[in-house]
């Protein structure tokens, strides 16, 4: 089985954990000195929040500016359309920002949001 990781920088290790257990991600452990956590997004997908200074020194570069530049955007599933908007509805409950309605092309069904540090996110539903 293979399982992906998605690692992403954060301002405030916490509030950044609480957001997306607000998507109903679980939060799994904090690592021992502190500088990151796992959450289960499935059971073949984890998030691992770095404090910013933790994830400069793992990849040995700057940050870049989510304001200014995209580092990578993140599509997960969802069961349906109706789940897409419950979850980026969710999202913005809990201090993200919309990135406006919902697209329809072809069979897919998209909405997007950016959380609390910038990084743009996307729930889709796959028709059929």
């Amino acid at each position: 089985m293979t399982i992906t990781f998605i690692n992403l920088p954060v301002r405030d290790l916490l509030t950044a954990a609480e957001f997306y257990r607000a998507l109903g991600f679980t939060t799994g452990h904090t690592e021992p000195d502190g500088d990151s956590m796992a959450l289960t997004v499935s059971d073949n997908t984890r998030l691992l929040l770095h404090v910013r200074s933790a994830f400069e020194a793992y990849t040995g570069v700057p940050i870049p500016d989510p304001e200014t530049s995209r580092e990578v955007i993140v599509g997960l599933s969802a069961e349906s359309r109706e789940r897409v908007d419950e979850l980026v509805d969710r999202a913005v409950v809990a201090g993200g920002e919309s990135l406006g309605a919902g697209s329809t092309n072809g069979p897919m069904y998209m909405r997007g949001f950016r959380d609390l540090d910038g990084h743009q996110w996307s729930f889709l539903h796959l028709a059929g």
